[in-house]
């Protein structure tokens, strides 16, 4: 399970370095391979291991191609997805488009959300990090049923 967060830089080709504390467990789980897509509710990125991913598809099998909501769904999702290796470097390409989608330039960060990874330009990431913890200073936890009893 990935956790943490890394800032990494990506090449002028589009190209990053997994931190190699990930190398391995994505190696073996799924073979170095990724696949990338977007998120639909942040401007970043979502990688997930290609094991991980299976499991994404076969919930999007169950979606409707008629129902405008589920087919719009649909189509961001699979439309960028792009499947991908670590190279022997460790490093995966991003493609331009998935660069764009995200507002990608050199400074990035890696975000572990256990079975997949987030990928954020640093200025957003940080600008994040402060609302989340506005956010999470202004709400009544207790009120949240999900959130009452967590505690670390």
């Amino acid at each position: 399970m990935f956790s943490g967060a890394s800032s990494i830089n990506l090449d002028a080709k589009g190209r990053f370095a997994i931190p190699v504390r990930y190398r391995d467990l994505l190696r073996v789980e799924s073979e170095g391979k990724l696949v990338i897509t977007v998120d639909i509710q942040s401007s970043c990125l979502l990688l997930y291991p290609l094991n991980e991913w299976h499991q994404i598809e076969a919930k999007l099998m169950q979606l409707s191609d008629t129902q405008p909501t589920e087919r719009a769904l649909k189509r961001l999702l699979l439309g960028h997805a792009h499947e991908c290796e670590l190279d022997n470097n460790g490093r995966i390409l991003l493609p331009l488009p998935l660069r764009q989608y995200a507002n990608l330039k050199k400074h990035t960060m890696l975000v572990g959300q256990l079975n997949k990874f987030e990928l954020w330009d640093a200025d957003l990431w940080q600008q994040l990090i402060e609302e989340s913890k506005q956010k999470i200073a202004t709400e009544d936890l207790a009120s949240n049923e999900r959130l009452a009893d967590f505690s670390l």
